[in-house]
Formats: structure tokens, sequence, C-alpha cells
């Protein structure tokens, strides 16, 4: 049996402004790994001066969004008052909970300057006890997160546990999320003590059981056996997974629950405006709900 048990090509959108992003998770091969429920990445993608992303407004429930950068900068604001900017290999760790919105925006030194951005974001799905916690925001720097380090292979340990370091970012689940850049040769394996395990693919050519994977791939590994990854060509992967959920989640726009009834009350709330504003500074605009597929 081969170590990589599926392989997502994931789809590519254009946002506009010139910014792609390309979605792993969900997929028709594969809904989840982990309690990840939700992958992209994002560009890299060149701003030029007066240019920048511009997210509007909108809402989330029953998930923790994990925004992490490559390159660039942008800035978060929720409902509950918090603004945040954040640069490479920091950690915006915002738990939606019963419900929050937020914007993200390229900041305004970046905007008037021009920049490149590239980087992840990623939905971890929250257990059913906690699917109605308060809404919260955490920002978590470089600090929080050891490295190691050695023979070709540079890993952040960003969430969780891996290579024998932990990180300080909380989580309410079992997971872990690692960034491994490898020079050309180097290996890095990936353990096996999760269930579910994967890795996505941004930069170089890396082999596993003798295949060779190119970038914008997410390979999700089978279970119970250690995973060799070794690196064709200089490279840069994000490792990602953790013990599935207790049961299935749905998944619809920015909503995730174990509930269909919960997204339907979520649709309603948007739609009568109950989420609130996000304040300070990004109070005048949003984005409406979608209308339904015909």
């Amino acid at each position: 049996m081969s170590l990589v048990e599926t392989l997502v090509i994931p789809r590519t959108s254009d946002l506009g402004g010139g910014l792609e992003v390309r979605r792993a998770l969900p997929s028709a091969q594969r809904r989840t790994v982990g309690p990840f429920v939700f992958l992209d990445e994002m560009g890299p993608a060149l701003f030029a001066p007066g240019a920048g992303v511009d997210v509007r407004p909108h809402p989330h429930i029953g998930l923790s969004t994990v925004t992490y950068l490559y390159e660039g900068a942008m800035m978060h604001r929720d409902g509950a008052g918090h603004v945040q900017e954040i640069r490479p290999g920091e950690v915006n760790w915002m738990t939606a909970g019963r419900g929050i919105v937020h914007s993200e925006r390229t900041p305004d030194t970046q905007r008037q300057a021009g920049q490149q951005l590239a980087g992840l974001q990623l939905w971890v799905g929250l257990p059913a006890s906690h699917e109605e916690t308060d809404p919260g925001f955490v920002h978590y720097g470089l600090d929080a997160q050891p490295v190691v380090e050695g023979e070709g292979v540079r890993a952040q340990v960003v969430a969780g546990s891996l290579f024998g370091q932990t990180s300080a970012v909380r989580a309410l689940s079992p997971l872990f999320f690692g960034d491994i850049v490898l020079q050309a040769g180097a290996t890095v394996v990936v353990p096996p003590e999760y269930e579910e395990r994967a890795a996505y693919l941004s930069r170089g050519a890396v082999e596993v059981d003798g295949q060779v994977y190119q970038p914008g791939q997410l390979l999700v590994f089978a279970a119970g056996r250690p995973v060799t990854v070794r690196a064709v060509e200089a490279a840069r992967l994000a490792v990602l997974g953790g013990e599935p959920l207790e049961g299935p989640r749905f998944v619809w726009w920015n909503f995730v629950s174990s509930r269909k009834d919960r997204i339907e009350q979520a649709k309603q709330d948007w739609q009568r405006d109950r989420f609130g504003q996000v304040v300070p500074g990004d109070e005048t605009e949003y984005i409406p709900l979608p209308a339904p597929r015909s």
C-alpha cells in the first residue's frame, strides 16, 4: 500500500487584483484531515503601490481560522474589537464559536509601498462541545513556536506537537501543524502518532515512496506508518493533521457545524445583521450572503 493514500489537486480561484487561491480542503477527494476542514494557499501575488487585499467583513461559526503567512502582511479586525497585523511566521488564531465577524486587509503601510503576499489560511473544526463557545482571538509571535533545525531541514512547530517540540498556540482538539523548509536532498520523517496526516507542498518538488510530487498538491498519508519526505529540490511544505472530529462537519460558505439547522440559523443571523460589526475601523462594508445555487 502506498504511503500517499490520497492526492488532492486544488482548484484555483481568482479573487481579483492578481490574487489567486488554491483550495485543497474541502475537495471531492478529501473533506478533512484530522480536525482541519479547510485549507487555502494564497499567492504568491505581487501588489503594486496602492493595491492590496480587501476581504470585507464576513461571519464565521463553529471553527477556528488560522492565518499563516510566508510573505507580506495582513491586518485582522473583528467584531470583538481586535485589531492585529500579522507577518510571516506569526499566527492569527480566531475562534468563531457561536459567531464572529471579521475582515482581512492589506495594512496601510504595505498598501502604499506595494508588497508580495503568500501564505496559508486554514480552518479547524471545533469539537461539538465547543461549537457554541464564546468567540475569541489570539495573536502568537515567533517566540510561541519552537524551531527544529538540522541536516538541511528547518521545521517550525506552528501548533500542537511535532519532532519532540510543542507550540504555545492553544487549540481545542489534538492536532499538529508545521512549516518545513528543506534544502535539496534533505529528508524529513512525518511521525505516525496521529491517525490523519497530510502535507501541502508550496514550493519545490519532493519524493515520497518513490513518487515525485509538485507544488500545489496535498498529499494525504496512510495511517500508522512514518512517512519519509525527500526534497528533490529546495522545497517548502506544511504538514498538518490530528485526531478526526467525533462526527462529520457541514461546511457552507463561512459556516461550519455538526448540525445543518445551525447553519441555516447562521444564514438568517447574517441576513438580519445579528453578528454585529467589525469595529473599530471597518464598519461600512460587508460581504452579502451568497445566493442559493439554482
